[in-house]
């Protein structure tokens, strides 16, 4: 078993959120009881033909210490967002979105930025198998991008991954 503490978190995250949307898909595919019952080989083979070709959304909401939010984002845009820009690049995201909000809330609900990925499709939203080449493409030097994405997840007192689907309102 892989050693999570030393993964890269883009990594680790990658594979959080796979486990999540296996969940989920599970929960989709639940049967009714008059429903002839699926083998999971089925139920797999349908949900990945149905999104092949379909956008995958995923909402990244980050929480910093206080006091650290600008520095959460200046690492996140010097040592995670070159390897966003080189997945559009390569056509498996179609667009990076930063946010943050503008008034606050409660303590329990704040975050201190949203990244919304859309990703080509669902697949590749949990393919993580080219991310280690890039880092290592874009970052010789593994050590400081490893110690600087080590603190960046540090700094942060909360982190979770929302995958989304659009509401067609027009839809009766």
């Amino acid at each position: 078993m892989k050693n999570y503490q030393k993964m890269n978190p883009l990594v680790w995250h990658r594979k959080q959120l796979g486990l999540a949307l296996m969940f989920a898909v599970l929960a989709f595919f639940t049967v009714h009881p008059l429903q002839p019952v699926l083998a999971l080989g089925d139920l797999e083979n349908a949900f990945q033909a149905k999104a092949q070709d379909k956008p995958f959304v995923v909402e990244y909401y980050y929480k910093a210490k206080w006091g650290y939010a600008d520095e959460f984002i200046r690492l996140f845009k010097k040592n995670h967002y070159p390897l966003l820009k080189k997945q559009i690049k390569l056509g498996n995201a179609l667009q990076v979105m930063a946010e943050i909000p503008v008034n606050h809330g409660t303590e329990e609900g704040r975050w201190d930025y949203r990244i919304r990925i859309v990703w080509k499709n669902v697949q590749i939203a949990h393919d993580d198998s080219g991310d280690e080449a890039i880092l290592k493409q874009l970052f010789p030097d593994q050590e400081t991008l490893k110690r600087e994405e080590q603190h960046r997840f540090e700094i942060l007192l909360a982190h979770w991954d929302a995958p989304v689907k659009t509401v067609n309102l027009e839809d009766k």
